[in-house]
């Protein structure tokens, strides 16, 4: 048997007011589309097809290498959408699976749970349904016991059939050669002049075909058409998974204020406090503690470290490092094993080696810090002169004084020392002393002329 799972993802999405294809909008790290593919992947399905139309090259762009796109010009409703979407699937089809492209709660198991239901009952289509205390908007299931009857849209129900709570979710399994038959018999008699899918439903009863359904959680019939609704599955998806990581060994002290995305990994032992962020291909170790308010996107957080009050950007942070409060890592910031990046520190491109620090108000880029090495407060890497970026090196052991600035390309050596408040623009020697300062010089009574003088001047 083979199955075709076929993805609905053409619509504009009017109502996102937005010029990104609806299905690309983004949800607990993963755009709607994503999610759906997502929940359909573990049913190993031998084709799975795209069926696109606004913004097709951006939504092309994005999907995976497995599945196949189609583009549907004209939109002539979502019966036509099939038809297109069957179009590319081979002939070895013998069940296809369809799934609109913007409801990001399905989950694999529900999607199993219709195919494989579908398949044991035999039935010609079987229709994954949900009960709605307010079904406004959605298509209302009509039956007569097990088998359903048809699907009757919100726009031509009557006030009888509005007051049916089960709904139609648009998820459907599909005996493939049934459902070809019926979409050539589709007519376009209703309000918005269009091929209805649900119109299939009601063909295969008259024709006397078992047409079952599957019901599942309300939640997983949501779709999204609005910047509300989007906020809201995207709530209920980093709540699931929040309660997984939480399952699997990770503290959270309050889950509520915890954004962690898809594809983010944390270890068990690790504990997240609230108003963290976590994108991309994240990682933390276990054992490390992150936050409060810390943003960290596809940064590493290796097992011990401490990260706290801080915005973090493609960086690496070693075991048992420590960062924060009010840090900025920039993209190859590195930082080795019980390293230190403090308070008002900006790193970018830089690797600090095991146990260096740079405790606070400095601004480190494009360098090389060894080992067992501290940074002075208000230290500065001159790195750019306008032009190009250059080379900051710092040895092993080296004290560099506060309110330095390195003039890059500069190279520190073992065991060296830079006096406070200097600007070092040649090379130091290992284990040498490097001084740039004028002499102090102080000139008495100085402020009694500054006023005797202003005051002349106000005359």
């Amino acid at each position: 048997m083979h199955l075709a799972v076929i993805v609905l993802a053409a619509g504009k999405g009017t109502r996102m007011k937005s010029e990104l294809p609806k299905v690309l909008h983004r949800a607990a790290g993963r755009s709607l589309l994503g999610w759906v593919l997502a929940a359909a992947d573990p049913l190993n399905a031998s084709e799975t097809v795209v069926v696109i139309g606004h913004g097709a090259d951006a939504v092309v762009e994005a999907l995976p290498s497995m599945s196949t796109s189609v583009v549907q010009e004209p939109q002539l409703g979502t019966g036509d959408a099939v038809r297109v979407g069957l179009s590319s699937c081979s002939d070895i089809v013998d069940t296809v699976l369809i799934v609109p492209g913007d409801m990001p709660l399905l989950e694999d198991a529900t999607l199993a749970a219709v195919v494989d239901t579908h398949r044991s009952r035999q039935a010609a289509a079987t229709v994954l349904t949900v009960n709605m205390d307010d079904p406004t908007g959605y298509g209302r299931i009509e039956r007569h016991g097990e088998q359903i009857l048809g699907i009757v849209e919100q726009r031509d129900a009557n006030e009888q059939q509005r007051s049916i709570d089960e709904v139609n979710t648009s998820v459907y399994a599909f005996d493939v050669g049934l459902l070809n038959d019926a979409l050539g018999r589709l007519g376009r008699d209703n309000s918005q002049g269009e091929y209805y899918l649900t119109d299939v439903i009601a063909i295969l009863n008259s024709d006397g075909h078992r047409v079952i359904g599957v019901a599942t959680d309300t939640a997983e019939g949501t779709g999204v058409n609005s910047h509300v609704q989007l906020a809201g599955v995207g709530e209920v998806l980093r709540h699931r998974i929040n309660e997984q990581l939480m399952a699997e060994g990770v503290a959270m002290l309050d889950p509520s204020r915890v954004y962690i995305d898809a594809g983010v990994v944390v270890e068990p032992g690790a504990t997240i406090y609230p108003d963290v962020y976590l994108e991309g291909d994240t990682t933390v170790g276990a054992g490390a503690m992150v936050g409060p308010s810390v943003h960290a996107t596809s940064t590493s957080i290796a097992p011990g470290a401490t990260v706290r009050f801080s915005v973090l950007d493609g960086a690496a942070i070693g075991s048992e490092a420590t960062v924060g409060p009010f840090t900025y890592l920039r993209p190859g910031a590195d930082l080795a094993e019980r390293s230190k990046a403090g308070a008002f520190v900006e790193i970018k491109n830089s690797q600090i080696g095991t146990g260096s620090k740079v405790p606070h108000l400095s601004y480190i880029g494009d360098a090389t810090i060894g080992a067992a090495s501290n940074i002075g407060a208000a230290t500065v890497t001159v790195n750019y002169d306008g032009f190009d970026k250059h080379k900051t090196t710092i040895g092993d052991r080296v004290r560099i004084g506060s309110d330095t600035m390195l003039v890059a390309p500069v190279t520190i050596g073992d065991d060296a020392y830079t006096g406070a408040g200097s600007v070092i623009t040649h090379d130091v020697a290992p284990g040498a002393l490097a001084i740039e300062r004028s002499h102090q010089k102080e000139i008495p009574g100085y402020a009694d002329r500054r006023k005797r003088r202003a005051s002349q001047d106000g005359e």
